[in-house]
């Protein structure tokens, strides 16, 4: 055993160390379990993951071969791993073997990156939602969460992809557009140079891909086999050889691709090449640029009560208006009890979310969008004459479901266009 010892400085005196040896042996090993403190974060996710019921994911395996790491032990290292901030499976990997927080809830078990990635991709991804029901019937067992006040707000995440390369809706339908026309062109002058459907269908073009019927890349198939079919009987004929190959080989792909991308576009403005469930959004952090650029992104939706996250949802769409409904009807509460209360910025105010609210008997602590203005009014009164002709400010007759503008015109009901709710749940 070494003893390290040394002369002082201005009393000449003797400064002994405490013993420093990297190879002093131990009669016992420590247990981790004496190194985590009492009240540690690491004992209260232990704790927590074990009161739940995990048999979704005892589901997700179907038995026979090697032998797989306990879902419940891997449960507990990706939630530990989320609490620590760390989301990347390489530096879950590590920490199983560097840090003793995660060497005591894993048991010793050092699942590899693979591994982890595998569980949360298939196992955890399907399973989540019923997990996260169970700990929320937890937290409501022991009195973390009361059910009383259920606070809303989402954010912008954005997406590991290329902000360059994005498909937007607008440009899609019009290259679109133009291919048709194209194709119904080419298909006019191939019509016009056979006589015998000369005279069936005069100038009009083919019933299947005029203008009665749109133009698919389906039926461009059929036609196209139509075509090849009269090309084995003429094969002499060069314009019809240089026809069909243009078909087949250029527009024929190129309708398809733009059919994929309204596909995948399914009512958005916009997705992303790279990850095409994200959507171009703009962020708030890039709100001060001059010219901010909208990149892919997700909208986070997300409940909390007392600081627990007691709710999750994520969208396609930009504004959180339009998210709200979603949300709500994708969360599934411990017994089928509701929260008494809902609560948001202004960025939820709007009639059906109201209205939503009031059907679900909750209390509606949403603010409107002109909420602050009507607090704080105009004192100029040029400003304050712009306010009348405001709709909000008209005078409403709830008998008649009627306003009356400031010329005194009634402005009655006409009718009432859904707006499109287009979600995602990743």
């Amino acid at each position: 055993m070494e003893k390290f010892n040394t002369i002082g400085g201005m009393n000449n005196g003797k400064v002994t160390f405490k013993v420093y040896s990297m190879n002093q042996p131990s009669l016992l090993p420590p247990s981790l379990e004496e190194l985590i403190p009492e009240g540690h974060l690491v004992r209260v996710v232990n704790q927590v993951v074990d009161e739940l019921d995990i048999a979704p994911l005892l589901a997700k395996y179907k038995g026979g071969g090697t032998s797989s790491y306990h879902p419940r032990m891997m449960l507990k290292v990706i939630v530990y791993a989320y609490t620590q901030k760390i989301y990347s499976s390489r530096k879950i990997e590590k920490a199983l073997w560097e840090n003793i927080g995660f060497m005591w809830i894993s048991g010793g078990n050092r699942p590899d990156f693979h591994t982890l990635n595998n569980f949360r991709s298939s196992v955890m991804k399907e399973a989540v939602r019923k997990v996260f029901a169970s700990l929320m019937e937890f937290l409501v067992a022991e009195g973390y969460v009361k059910m009383e006040n259920y606070f809303v707000d989402g954010t912008k995440v954005g997406a590991n992809s290329n902000p360059h390369k994005v498909v937007w809706a607008k440009k899609t339908k019009r290259y679109k557009e133009k291919l048709q026309e194209q194709i119904e062109d080419l298909l006019d002058e191939i019509e016009r140079v056979n006589t015998e459907e000369e005279e069936t269908y005069g100038d009009e073009n083919l019933e299947e891909l005029g203008e009665k019927s749109q133009v698919t890349a389906e039926k461009v198939r059929q036609k196209v086999e139509e075509l090849n079919q009269r090309l084995r009987e003429t094969p002499e004929d060069k314009s019809l050889k240089k026809a069909v190959k243009t078909l087949q080989e250029k527009q024929l792909p190129r309708l398809e691709k733009y059919e994929e991308q309204e596909r995948l576009l399914d009512g958005r403005n916009s997705y992303s090449k790279t990850d095409p469930d994200a959507s171009s959004l703009r962020m708030k952090e890039d709100r001060a640029a001059r010219k901010p650029l909208a990149r892919p992104a997700y909208n986070v939706q997300m409940g909390t009560e007392g600081q627990f996250v007691v709710g999750y949802s994520v969208h396609q769409q930009a504004g959180d208006t339009t998210c709200f409904i979603p949300h709500m009807q994708q969360q599934v509460f411990p017994q089928g009890r509701k929260f008494k209360n809902g609560s948001g910025d202004a960025g939820y105010g709007s009639e059906e979310n109201y209205a939503f609210l009031e059907k679900e008997g909750m209390g509606n602590f949403f603010k409107y969008n002109t909420f602050h203005q009507e607090q704080h009014p105009p004192r100029k009164p040029e400003k304050l004459e712009k306010l009348r002709f405001k709709s909000e400010y008209f005078p409403y007759d709830q008998e008649k479901d009627e306003f009356t503008c400031p010329a005194q015109k009634r402005m009655v009901y006409i009718e009432t266009k859904p707006l499109a709710t287009h979600h995602f749940q990743k």
